[in-house]
């Protein structure tokens, strides 16, 4: 596989899709392929789904799948594909990386395992094994605020050396020195995805590939529009979209993702805003923050409710 046509694909503003469900729990298919539809006709510059936005956590492993082949079928080449197939279980995690793989889906995005916290020498065997199993290019996703253990950057950069198929991360670290050090290591060609908000632009300017934001599934317009102004040299138009996006970014990050998300999507007449337990709906006093955001924005001028 060439990895480099997937390194110059693999830009932009790539939209994690949240998993609709209808009001009995199941998955909501024919909603779920107006989102991708309405995500590509609104200028994401490629999809992700069954990451932390999908609920994957809540989805039996061929429920994942078939949320993955949706996709793929939906897409149909229109723009690149990045799955998420990552897991707490190694097991899981080989078997829908190679099932990524066999959809021809341009990337696989590899979640640092949760819950079990790792050493690092235990998530460079994790990952290299995954990495060694499959040619489908590897993104690493990094989120230590909810796997609870941070992927060193020598770690990082051990894998990168050693499988010529990783070739980027999703970086949802707060932490920007450490984000910095990852391009600094890994290599300027690396690719390298917000999935903090706020850092989206700031990802940009240190040579960032782009950004993988959960609030692009609610504002997928402007959120690609920050990409294009920067790739275009607009740096003071990026800006101002950054500061744009600032409310929304803040008010869909009040609650854990996608609860928000979901409930402005719902409000939206998107979706219906259903979440699988555990999860639960935003309070109502969130609920009358996120539609009077929403309004602000311009957001609800013309749609309809399905909350």
């Amino acid at each position: 596989m060439a990895y480099e046509d997937v390194k110059q694909r693999l830009r932009g503003s790539i939209c994690p899709v949240i998993t609709p469900f209808t009001e009995q729990g199941e998955i909501d298919e024919e909603t779920f392929k107006q989102l991708v539809n309405w995500q590509i006709e609104s200028g994401s510059h490629g999809i992700s789904v069954t990451g932390t936005s999908g609920e994957p956590s809540s989805l039996t492993v061929e429920e994942r799948k078939r949320v993955m082949k949706l996709a793929m079928e939906t897409i149909d080449g229109r723009v690149p594909f990045a799955p998420g197939t990552g897991s707490t279980n190694h097991k899981e995690t080989m078997e829908l990386t190679k099932y990524a793989e066999e959809l021809s889906a341009d990337a696989a995005m590899v979640i640092v395992p949760y819950y079990n916290k790792p050493n690092q020498q235990a998530l460079y065997n994790h990952f290299k094994t995954v990495a060694n199993a499959v040619k489908i290019p590897i993104i690493i996703y990094n989120i230590p605020g909810r796997t609870a253990v941070n992927m060193e950057v020598s770690t990082m950069k051990r894998l990168v050396e050693d499988c010529p198929n990783i070739i980027g991360a999703k970086e949802s670290n707060k932490d920007f020195e450490h984000v910095n050090r990852v391009l600094l290591h890994c290599g300027r060609d690396f690719l390298l995805f917000s999935g903090i908000e706020l850092l989206c632009y700031p990802m940009l300017a240190i040579g960032g590939a782009g950004f993988i934001s959960a609030t692009a599934n609610v504002e997928p317009k402007k959120v690609a529009a920050l990409y294009n102004a920067w790739a275009d040299g607009d740096v003071k138009r990026a800006q101002d979209l950054h500061y744009e996006l600032m409310p929304l970014n803040d008010v869909l990050f009040k609650d854990t993702n996608p609860a928000p998300a979901k409930a402005a999507l719902g409000m939206m007449g998107k979706i219906y805003p259903k979440l699988r337990m555990p999860m639960g709906p935003p309070s109502e006093a969130l609920k009358a923050e996120i539609r009077e955001t929403l309004a602000h924005c311009g957001i609800l001028a013309s749609a309809g409710s399905k909350s």
